[in-house]
């Protein structure tokens, strides 16, 4: 028989991570501290640049950006599936399930350009130091971030755009703990195919040119550090990027694990589990990497509390 389809259905299920009730206590302390810490650590990143003059730089400035981000990526996501936890209720509205799909794409998107504005940055820095006051001015800084916001909006608002074309049928049951565009596609009862062929595109797009232009920039930056005589000034020049590698590394390291895992069939909720390191872990990390690793953010931090 034919499945009764659904255009505008009023709700989905949210399966979470496991479909057992008694599990779902044990999963929600972890998730609730990680979130505070998320929130409270990059809040203080924000307010440690804004309150020291010595940090209104480019790099900071983008640092503060990508910390707003992070906040708003694992806000769009935690708090619902925490309410859904503790009401044990899987269930998410049309419009509700609609919106968050559509941050959680437009932060995304944000997070990883970036991550490749700051690459540019430090590749600015370090191959041209005598160029960079003047290549990297307040103007240009506030244009490649208001592009990222652009290209960012438009890409999420197509591929919403284009979920809302499709029909959905009954008991349309999620296996994630959010709304993702590739589950939302691969459960609708219509035709996907221009859907998918969209969504691979972007991603191919939106994810290998960024992914290319930091690796391009970071080949550029070890050429220019080998040439340096001294050990010291070889440290120095590593040192004001080693922070920023480590966190691209952590961001593509498990957006790639999280394309393996959906694309295992032998567990539905593969997927959930990876995808709790891009949308939980990786933002509450990237405060503690660029804190620990940066003089300039502890000196701010001091600072701050002192006040």
């Amino acid at each position: 028989m034919v499945p009764r389809n659904l255009t505008h259905v009023s709700d989905f299920l949210l399966l979470g991570f496991s479909e057992e009730p008694e599990l779902q206590p044990l999963i929600f302390g972890p998730f609730l501290s990680m979130y505070l810490i998320t929130v409270f650590g990059n809040l203080l990143i924000i307010l440690a640049i804004s309150s020291d003059p010595h940090l209104h730089t480019p790099m900071y400035f983008f640092l503060s950006n990508l910390s707003i981000v992070d906040i708003c990526i694992t806000s769009t996501i935690t708090p619902k599936m925490l309410c859904n936890i503790q009401t044990q209720s899987h269930i998410v509205t049309y419009e509700g399930c609609m919106m968050q799909m559509y941050f959680f794409m437009l932060f995304a998107g944000l997070d990883d350009f970036l991550l490749t504005v700051m690459a540019y940055d430090r590749f600015v820095a370090i191959c041209h130091p005598l160029h960079y006051t003047v290549i990297m001015n307040p103007q240009r800084c506030g244009i490649l971030v208001l592009v990222s916001w652009i290209i960012s909006v438009l890409h999420s608002l197509l591929e919403t755009l284009m979920v809302l074309t499709l029909s959905f049928c009954r008991e349309v049951k999620i296996p994630h703990y959010f709304c993702e565009l590739k589950q939302l596609i691969q459960l609708a009862c219509s035709n996907n195919f221009l859907n998918e062929l969209v969504m691979n595109f972007a991603a191919g797009l939106l994810g290998g040119v960024p992914l290319a232009g930091i690796l391009y920039t970071y080949c550029k930056i070890a050429s220019s550090i080998c040439r340096i005589s001294s050990a010291q000034g070889k440290y120095k020049a590593f040192s004001t990027c080693a922070s920023h590698l480590s966190v691209v590394s952590l961001f593509y390291c498990t957006c790639l694990g999280v394309y393996l895992s959906s694309a295992a069939p032998h567990n539905p909720h593969s997927s959930a589990t990876a995808s709790v390191m891009y949308t939980v872990v990786t933002p509450m990390l990237n405060p503690f990497i660029y804190s620990l690793r940066n003089r300039g953010i502890k000196r701010a931090l001091r600072a701050f509390f002192q006040m």
